[in-house]
């Protein structure tokens, strides 16, 4: 009788074993599900995040530009911190700080390509120190090209408007400094090994 029963059970063993692998199988399926499911919502914030933060610096370099170019364009400077730093309104053809002032057309292709990348990025961005980063980089990046487009001397030759003087030190704009914060940021960011996607890796 044992033998009989031994006979009989042993084609059912496999079955179940497939069984066993199948829910397994299912389970780590759910699990994924589930935990893209859970990664979705917040990849949209992280999102959020970077267009806000690009935003508000954006305005902030935008309405600056404006109060600069109405109220101190053509007059002397103001002495902020006595001669330690001053508002001087200047217009400036190059890039940041005022280098390479020959290359504005490669300038300002160089930062709309910057924008696109930024913004292709966004589709994988669950971080929300790189979303900090990415959308100061991205606001200021907006705030020069603006600009390089619809100011004088014309599109894409435009002269970005710069008035932060510190004593012997370029002048710059804040767009000029939400680029080199953002800059920084993915530095210390890259060193610490934490990638866009929200992992960390180490060397």
């Amino acid at each position: 009788m044992a033998e009989a029963e031994r006979i009989i059970g042993t084609p059912e063993t496999p079955d179940a074993d497939r069984d066993g692998q199948d829910r397994t199988g299912l389970d780590r399926a759910d699990a994924q599900v589930a935990e893209a499911a859970a990664e979705a919502p917040r990849g949209k914030r992280r999102v959020a995040v970077l267009f806000a933060v690009a935003v508000v610096a954006y305005a902030l370099d935008l309405i600056s530009k404006m109060i600069v170019v109405a109220e101190l364009e053509h007059h002397e400077p103001i002495e902020i911190v006595g001669d330690w730093l001053r508002f001087e309104a200047i217009r400036n053809a190059g890039a940041a700080f005022g280098f390479g002032e020959a290359f504005t057309v490669i300038f300002t292709v160089i930062a709309a390509a910057v924008i696109v990348v930024i913004v292709r990025l966004a589709r994988k961005l669950y971080s929300l120190p790189w979303a900090i980063a990415l959308g100061l980089l991205l606001g200021g990046a907006l705030g020069n090209l603006t600009d390089r487009i619809f100011r004088s001397p014309g599109v894409f030759r435009g002269a970005v408007v710069d008035f932060i003087a510190p004593k012997g030190f370029a002048v710059f704009n804040l767009a000029d400094s939400a680029i080199v914060c953002g800059g920084i940021l993915i530095v210390l960011l890259s060193f610490r090994g934490l990638d866009p996607d929200g992992t960390v890796h180490k060397d």
